[in-house]
């Protein structure tokens, strides 16, 4: 047979008739010149044997270590233990460990982790490429990593209380706000109509959101057109006559209900009521009440919405991802909903949104992160979990009582989940300073948009952080103790100092009332455990 053009088999044996063993041939495509080079070099390549000699300055010199060299694996980069492979990183790390431990978390959108999800997110999984759906990757060598997403998805439905029939799911998003993106991209063309929460009423960012003076802040609002709907100034709920007049006027493609920081329920039934009239499909992000909607101590979105999206790390307890659900089968006749001339009466969602999310807009998905939300999952399954959201609720409601029995003023006077909005504009506090007093104390929260304000104009707070650590009622109560001291502070420094950013952070410096609240916080939060490390 004759040979072709720049492809020859390379034999480390010296005759063409020497046997062929595994260790002696090595396949590859070779330019002749390079052949010619080979030769006057005197170079031998044995890809097997994983040794490269060159004759440099007349003695051949390995390039790397062969296989068969004994190494000790307690000093090879590859075995390292990272407090010494890098000490500053782990030095940083360690301080944050401290941070977590000794402060008092309220950001509604955090949580802690058990040690079952930190392990799997430090894993081997990390090292495995898997582009694509369970049975179809562009690699090779995903069995096992398809085992682990099948088995996700199906403790997700289970979790929600899902028949497979009837709802689809993908566990590949890399974030919500990835997940949203990909269920307008998937369900729209560039230009088409979106109508969310406005971000100041509650909203969340990736609803689409701009400027009054009209710059385009997310993607949503840069790709696709958006209108908002709004809360009642007065009331703070959502007003869903005027949500419904301009769905009517603006007739949207996707209607979103769902948002970052609204602490009242959602009626969904007139959500659907209103996306059948204006020929919308139904979108929820439940990203921040999924462990409620889970847990059934809130209305479930799956009832009436036709997509549903979450994050995974917030009240799920899970590792930092995204959700997306998605109905399948027959469409439901409907009151008031006509479908359109040779429309399908069955949902075409699940081709559309996973061919959005890849190829369109990730690649490869984080397998490491897969496995950690499939044991977070089997978690949210079980009773333990339903009493920890009960008690989410309950602490939430004890800390809202707890402030208005201190005449502060609650956004809706009150709670229906797991977060409350403090107006601090009736006290004459700055939103960030407060904020500022609160971070030099060891308590986390932060400022968020109070509606009709001209600044955020108030604190966003959250309780199951705190809950998974095992706080209580009365644990709350002393939390309220805490706030109101910073706020004291926070007026405090103003008055002697000034509001602006500048003055007002000088007069924290050595201020001896932020030391006093800051060891009470840390001696208080010091008593409760640590989910997921030893401390």
């Amino acid at each position: 047979m004759d040979s072709q053009p720049g492809l020859s088999l390379g034999l480390s044996a010296s005759s063409p008739a020497a046997p062929l063993s595994d260790n002696s041939v090595s396949w590859r495509f070779r330019h002749p010149k390079e052949e010619e080079e080979e030769e006057y070099n005197g170079e031998t390549i044995n890809f097997m044997d994983q040794r490269v000699k060159r004759k440099i300055e007349g003695h051949q010199q390995p390039c790397f270590p062969s296989k068969r060299v004994a190494v000790d694996s307690s000093v090879g980069w590859w075995n390292q233990p990272l407090g010494v492979a890098d000490p500053e990183i782990f030095e940083i790390m360690e301080k944050e460990k401290r941070r977590q431990f000794k402060g008092i978390e309220l950001i509604a959108s955090e949580n802690f982790v058990c040690r079952a999800v930190m392990e799997a997110l430090g894993s081997h999984l990390s090292n495995k490429y898997s582009e694509g759906m369970p049975g179809a990757k562009y690699y090779t060598g995903n069995q096992y990593i398809d085992e682990i997403e099948l088995l996700c998805c199906q403790r997700a439905l289970l979790a929600f209380d899902l028949h497979p029939n009837n709802w689809g799911v993908n566990v590949q998003p890399y974030s919500c706000t990835s997940a949203n993106f990909a269920v307008y991209t998937g369900m729209l063309h560039p230009g088409d109509r979106i109508m969310g929460l406005d971000s100041p009423s509650g909203g969340h960012l990736s609803h689409g959101y701009y400027t009054h003076g009209g710059k385009k802040v997310s993607a949503a609002s840069i790709f696709f057109e958006t209108l908002p709907y709004k809360v009642n100034p007065q009331s703070g709920y959502i007003d869903y006559d005027k949500l419904e007049e301009k769905a009517m006027d603006f007739r949207p493609k996707i209607l979103i209900c769902g948002g970052s920081s609204y602490p009242r329920e959602w009626d969904y039934a007139r959500f659907r009521q209103v996306a059948d009239k204006c020929g919308a499909v139904l979108m929820c992000d439940m990203a921040h009440i999924s462990g409620l909607v889970a847990a059934k101590e809130v209305a479930s979105p799956f009832d009436y919405c036709d997509i549903v999206t979450s994050t995974t790390h917030k009240s799920l307890r899970g590792p930092r991802g995204g959700i997306i659900f998605y109905r399948r089968g027959a469409k439901p006749r409907r009151q008031g909903f006509a479908l359109n001339h040779g429309e399908d009466n069955n949902y075409d969602l699940e081709e559309k949104i996973n061919f959005a999310l890849y190829p369109s807009l990730q690649g490869g998905p984080h397998n490491n992160h897969i496995a950690a939300l499939a044991i977070a999952l089997k978690q949210v399954a079980t009773p333990e979990y339903k009493a920890y959201m009960q008690q989410v609720k309950r602490n939430a409601q004890a800390l809202a009582s707890a402030l208005l029995r201190r005449n502060f003023r609650l956004v809706t006077g009150g709670t229906d989940n797991h977060l409350l909005l403090w107006d601090l504009t009736a006290l004459g506090l700055i939103d960030r300073n407060y904020e500022k007093v609160c971070e030099a104390c060891h308590i986390t929260l932060n400022k968020c948009a109070i509606y009709g304000s001209i600044s955020p104009g108030g604190v966003r707070i959250g309780t199951p952080a705190m809950t998974s650590r095992g706080c209580l009622e009365e644990d709350f109560e002393t939390i309220a103790d805490f706030l109101l001291r910073a706020a004291q502070i926070t007026s405090i420094v103003q008055r002697e100092h000034g509001k602006s950013c500048k003055d007002f952070l000088k007069g924290l410096e050595n201020n001896k009332d932020i030391s006093e609240l800051r060891n009470r916080v840390e001696t208080f939060s010091s008593q409760f455990a640590m989910p997921g490390f030893d401390t």
